[in-house]
Parts: C-alpha cells; sequence; structure tokens
C-alpha cells in the first residue's frame, strides 16, 4: 500500500507549484501525524543504531536540511522514521529570500533546482517551534543548520554564525555550519582556506565556551559544496582536522547542470539536487574519507533516490547519509528502503 500510494499523491502534488505543493505536502504530513496514520506512508522501518559524533541514531539515515527550515514539523516528519532530522537553514533575522519563482523541478531526471536564498522566520521563531516538539525534547537527534543572513557582509560573516550557535546551542543535538549554498553572494567564498580557517577557529572557540556554560557538548559539522576540486577538497580536509571538527556533510547542491542539458528548467539559476548530483557528491565523499582517514566522519548527502544509492555513499565513505529531493519523488517509504540497503551493505 505504501509504494502505490505515495505515486497518486505525487502526481497531484507535482500538478501544483513547487512551492504550494511543499507546503501542502508538509500539512498533510502534519495531519497524519496527528491522527496516528503516519505508517500509511512510511512502513516499516528496520533498528539499525550507529554512533557518530558522540551521539547514538537509530538509524544512519537523516533528513537533509531545507525541507522544514524553521523546525514546524519535526514531529511529523520523525514519525516518518527518520534516525535524525536537520532543520533550517536559519538566520539570526527573519528573511525573506530570494523572489518568487525560486523552486523549479526537473521530473525527467528526478532533479530540482531551487534559489530560495535562506528564507525562514529567524533563530528566535525556531527556537519557539523547537520548544514545543516532543521529538527534541525526549531525544531525538536533531540537527539545527546555521547560516548568514543577506545582507550581512562577507567579512562579517562570522558574527551571524557565532549569533545563531549561542543561541540554538542548548537544544541542538549537532550544529550544522552552512557556508556551501549557491544562493546566498558570495557563502562559497567562506570555503576558502584563509577565510575557513578564521571561520573554524571563532566557531570551536565558541563552542568551548558553550560547552563550559551549558555542561553538554554539541557537535559542530560542516557542509560544503560539491563543486570543488581536488585541491580545495584536501584543504578543507586538513582544515576540519586541525580544527576538531565533529564531522563534515559533503554535499550541498551543485552549479553545474550535467545530467539535465536540454530539460525544461534546466537554465534556471541556482542550485540542483537530485539524481543527476549523485556521482559528484560520491566523489567528494571518496576524495574527503582518503584524506581524513577516518579522523572526521562524512555525513554523505546528494542524489540518493534508492535504497541502493544509500549505500553506494556508505561504501564511499560516509558514516551517516540524508536526502530530502529523494524524499520528494520517492516519498517517506525511501527512508526504510535506505535503512535496510546500508545494513545490507555493512554486512556483506
Amino acid at each position: 500500500m505504501v509504494t502505490m500510494l505515495y505515486p497518486l499523491l505525487r502526481n497531484f502534488f507535482f500538478a501544483l507549484d513547487p512551492e504550494t505543493a511543499h507546503g501542502l505536502g508538509l500539512s498533510g504530513v502534519d495531519l497524519l501525524k496527528t491522527v496516528g496514520a503516519s505508517c500509511l506512508l512510511s512502513g516499516e522501518v528496520p533498528t539499525d543504531p550507529v554512533e557518530v559524533m558522540g551521539l547514538t541514531f537509530p538509524n544512519p539515515v537523516g533528513l537533509a536540511a531545507g525541507l522544514d527550515k524553521n523546525g514546524e514539523h519535526i514531529d511529523a516528519l520523525a514519525a516518518l522514521g527518520f534516525g535524525s532530522i536537520e532543520i533550517g537553514t536559519v538566520t539570526p533575522r527573519a528573511q525573506p529570500g530570494n523572489p518568487k519563482p525560486r523552486l523549479f523541478r526537473v521530473p525527467e531526471r528526478q532533479a530540482i533546482i531551487n534559489r530560495m536564498g535562506f528564507n525562514n522566520d529567524g533563530v528566535d521563531r525556531l527556537l519557539a517551534n523547537v520548544s514545543t516538539s516532543r521529538f527534541a525534547r525526549s531525544g531525538g537527534i536533531l540537527g539545527i543548520n546555521i547560516g548568514k543572513n543577506f545582507d550581512t557582509p562577507i567579512d562579517r560573516a562570522a558574527d551571524d554564525y557565532l549569533i545563531c550557535l549561542d543561541r540554538v546551542y542548548q537544544v541542538a543535538s549537532y550544529v550544522t555550519v552552512n557556508i556551501s549554498s549557491p544562493n546566498t553572494r558570495n557563502l562559497r567564498e567562506l570555503q576558502q582556506d584563509a577565510a575557513l580557517a578564521a571561520l573554524l577557529g571563532s566557531l570551536k572557540t565558541t563552542q568551548a565556551r558553550l560547552t563550559d556554560r551549558h555542561g553538554r557538548y554539541v557537535p559542530l559539522a560542516l557542509k560544503i559544496a560539491p563543486d570543488l576540486d581536488e585541491l580545495q577538497i584536501q584543504a578543507i580536509a586538513d582544515l576540519l582536522r586541525r580544527h576538531h571538527m565533529d564531522a563534515v556533510i559533503a554535499t550541498n547542491t551543485t552549479l553545474s547542470r550535467t545530467g539535465v542539458e536540454g530539460r525544461a528548467n534546466s537554465e534556471e539559476a541556482g542550485g540542483l539536487s537530485g539524481a543527476p548530483l549523485l556521482a559528484m557528491s560520491n566523489a567528494v565523499v571518496r576524495q574527503l574519507a582518503a584524506r581524513l582517514a577516518g579522523e572526521v566522519p562524512i555525513i554523505g548527502v546528494g542524489g540518493i533516490m534508492s535504497g541502493a544509492d544509500a549505500a553506494a555513499k556508505v561504501a564511499a565513505g560516509a558514516c551517516l547519509v540524508q536526502f530530502y529531493t529523494g524524499f520528494i519523488y520517492r516519498g517517506p517509504a525511501l527512508v526504510g528502503e535506505a535503512v535496510a540497503a546500508i545494513a545490507r551493505q555493512r554486512r556483506d
């Protein structure tokens, strides 16, 4: 029933504007949770605990940031079987994001292009939403993805990240530092050696101070782009080790249009996600795994549309995986399929 129901729902949602469909879909997930019927979409999800960053994840498959930017649907999404939920990206102040339309499907290639621009209601609103979440209060693994406001100068970007880190520290299981969205002007400049070294140094100093203040250590992960060459990946890996970062999330969306050429919407500006990103993302994961040699765990994201894709990400060197676009195209059944495939891959 699970495999039959979602394709019908997807046909309905894909007839709508993507952002309208996004809102309606999340409202539907909330409704299913309220009436205790989330299993109608998700099916059975195996238990497969894994310890990463000092945290015990009930399974290695998480929801990537971006789907629930403001943390309004945490409990409903968790009820679908995800081992972790990552909310955000959140910025210190609320901002509308880029002008609409800014979200585009490329269904023939199971892809999405977005130029959302960190649209969110600000960190205070996100914290209010988290405070009402039973999942967060009961020890569920909740990641909070932080960014900078669009009008904060790039040379003051660290200020925004430190504000967000300070504000979310007490309620997050881990915090992700997003320096890799292609939709905030100049943001990816923070991946360059000197800028990244300064940012990571500030973040780790603040993390130590907050650990003392709150009596708990909250891991820090860095989310990077797929559009990096081998030397850039090597430099980032060196900085991750040097600053004792707790994890790296590879990868965000890509500026490449390989795999969607000539398709409707393929020339829209923004980041490409979905099936065409799989090979590029896996290549970054493999290179990071070789450079990091197990010192910093890798969370693999990008192009996971099947259980086999999730297992391939783990084979490339990821300890955990996340997806978002696969959730849109495949539905909640992908969670259990991915958990089962990773468990088989690890046994073999």
